[in-house]
This record gives C-alpha cells, sequence and structure tokens, in this order.
C-alpha cells in the first residue's frame, strides 16, 4: 500500500510502506492500518493507494470512514486511489464512492469537502 502524503505548497511526496502492504482490507488487519495512518492523516492531506487492496469488509470501511472523520476534524482531506473494481463496487454500495475515492491524487488533494452527518 502508497501513501501519497500532499503538503500545502502542492508538492506531492509518495512513501511506500513494504511491511504495510495488504491484498484485504478486513477485520483483523484494520486495527493496523488505523494504528499506522491516524496520525498521519491528522498532520497532512493523504491519498491512499489502494492498488494491493483485493478485498474490504465493513471492518475496512469503517477504518477508512474513520481516517476520514479524523483528517476532516484536523482540516485536511483523505482520499484513497487505485481502487480495485470490486472494492470501488463496495464503497458505492454503502455510499462512500463520493467521498473516498480519488480519481487523481491531485486533484483530490485541493479538495476540503468533509463528510458531516446530522445528529438526528
Amino acid at each position: 500500500m502508497k501513501m501519497t502524503i500532499c503538503n500545502s505548497s502542492a508538492a506531492t511526496a509518495v512513501v511506500e510502506d513494504d511491511t504495510m502492504e495488504l491484498t484485504e482490507l478486513v477485520r483483523g488487519q484494520d486495527q493496523s492500518l488505523l494504528d499506522r495512518m491516524a496520525p498521519v492523516v491528522a498532520r497532512q492531506t493523504t491519498v491512499l493507494d489502494m492498488n494491493s487492496v483485493e478485498r474490504i469488509d465493513a471492518a475496512g470501511i469503517a477504518a477508512l470512514v474513520t481516517l476520514y472523520a479524523t483528517a476532516c476534524q484536523a482540516g485536511h482531506s483523505f482520499t484513497i486511489s487505485n481502487a480495485k473494481p470490486r472494492v470501488k463496487r463496495i464503497l458505492a454500495l454503502v455510499g462512500l464512492d463520493q467521498i473516498l475515492l480519488s480519481q487523481n491524487a491531485e486533484q483530490s488533494s485541493q479538495s476540503d469537502a468533509c463528510f458531516q452527518r446530522s445528529a438526528a
């Protein structure tokens, strides 16, 4: 899994972490992703390259939503890129495709929209 970190000057750095090579983002692997990524998304705008992820479940989706919320609360954006068709379909099914998916990492780094929910 690659993490693309975008700073305010629009420069982009790609950080590859071989120890984080996930093919499935499922229960049991979700906490590892949160532990590694939460501090990053709290500090800066981040695009997570999910090219290697073949499968995602509810725990994986919840982890992505948590990272998104963490980034938004800190005033940054968090998106994912290069999702496989199966992962894209699952995100679309739960209505997160428009919020989390990025067609172009640079384009998403300039986005400042955050997911908000009502208290009701």
